[in-house]
């Protein structure tokens, strides 16, 4: 590697680790703040759960704009134009209005949702050869930025003697470090311009929707936990506050989960056998969390489901690159898989808690979760395959040598 191409995966690093530290906290640290603003602003319960299920939406919507954008202008440039919508956002969200709070909501969602797309396109431009560790790396600065937003916004509002208003504006802090930094990443940017892409042809081939259903669904059980863990820890005879930092290590431990994935995608030829033994986890996580002796059941499912939950999210987006022969195919993948997953991820939360509200009780949600890890075992068999994606750019298929 010439000294050119090393500065430049430096500075793609740099900022891949940056934009991943400060994609999770507007997120994550909404619900710890959800009564005050509430209490404050004079929400129904109703109003509070639709902020906390719009920005899921907004990845979903949004990340469909991102292939297109980063050929107009190229990757480093959406990145950085993604942390200065993400800094408006998170600042028009400590406004204090209704109003601001849901359109600041809707901007923040927004930038999140393309730097999510245009990332996976940067990765594997600037290191082919290095996809699993690199998104390993990524998916631990993600966890670790929203685990530590969860748990330090709450501390932070009472020692600034601000109910939600200034601990949601100090997210903006962060998000200004890693623009200000970012100036080096595109000093160093690349100078070759992104190919014009038709990524049409991606939508009409199953290995593509395969790797999107995949994302999808790990993604909406990872919603579930987000939603509910909580919830039916208490109903199990846990505390309020034991059962919100239940959540907070849960979100913790899915850093160490993701960082198996590198190890175990190079000790095998295929992520098949990785994908579906993750399911099984999963499936297992919730059974025992569920029906297993509490509390004990209760912490060891949840120790289960970080790491699992980790790992597949991690796996899903490594997915997104190893299936794709070229950045502007994986640009393409992800904008396809992340945008309709985190449509069908949006489903999960909503679903589970109608079923709990129709049936009275846990088993009918558990059987519901248990089935979407089921398609999720039949969809790692198929996306594990070590088989690439059409290429945007140029139409064959292949296999990976």
């Amino acid at each position: 590697m010439t000294d050119r191409k090393t500065t430049a995966a430096v500075a793609t690093l740099v900022l891949v680790v940056l934009v991943a530290l400060a994609l999770r906290p507007p997120f994550t640290a909404i619900a710890p703040l959800l009564d005050r603003i509430q209490q404050d602003l004079g929400l129904s319960t109703t109003f509070g759960g639709m902020l906390t299920t719009l920005p899921v939406v907004c990845l979903g919507v949004f990340a469909f704009l991102a292939p297109k954008l980063r050929q107009r202008v190229g990757d480093e440039k959406v990145v950085v134009g993604c942390l200065i919508v993400l800094l408006t956002g998170n600042l028009l969200r400590a406004a204090g209005p209704v109003w601001a709070l849901v359109g600041g909501t809707v901007v923040v969602g927004a930038g999140i949702a393309v730097a999510n797309v245009a990332l996976p396109g940067l990765i594997k431009r600037d290191f082919p050869s290095q996809v699993p560790m690199i998104t390993a790396i990524y998916t631990v600065c993600l966890t670790l930025g929203g685990a530590v937003a969860a748990s330090v916004v709450v501390p932070l509002g009472q020692a600034l003697g601000s109910a939600w208003q200034l601990p949601l504006g100090a997210l903006a802090l962060p998000v200004l470090v890693a623009l200000l930094i970012s100036a080096f990443a595109l000093r160093h940017a690349s100078a070759a311009r992104p190919e014009p892409i038709s990524p049409g042809g991606l939508w009409r081939a199953p290995l593509a929707w395969q790797v999107t259903v995949f994302m999808g669904l790990q993604s909406m059980l990872a919603y579930v936990v987000f939603g509910w863990l909580p919830t039916i820890a208490q109903s199990r005879g846990m505390s309020p506050g034991l059962a919100g930092l239940l959540l907070g290590i849960q979100a913790a431990i899915q850093a160490a989960g993701s960082m198996t994935v590198p190890v175990l995608c190079r000790r095998l030829r295929d992520q098949r056998l990785i994908a579906c033994g993750l399911a099984v986890l999963i499936a297992t996580g919730f059974v025992v969390i569920v029906l297993g002796p509490a509390p004990a059941g209760i912490w060891i499912g949840t120790v289960v489901l970080g790491l699992a939950q980790g790992a597949a999210f991690g796996l899903a987006l490594t997915l997104i690159g190893l299936r794709s022969p070229d950045s502007d195919t994986t640009a393409a993948l992800s904008g396809m898989a992340q945008g309709t997953g985190y449509l069908i991820a949006g489903t999960g939360p909503l679903a589970v808690g109608l079923l709990h509200d129709l049936a009275g009780n846990w088993l009918a949600p558990l059987g519901l979760v248990l089935v979407v890890c089921a398609v999720l075992f039949c969809m790692g068999l198929l996306a594990g395959r070590r088989l690439q994606v059409e290429s945007v750019v140029r139409a064959e298929l292949t296999t990976v040598p």
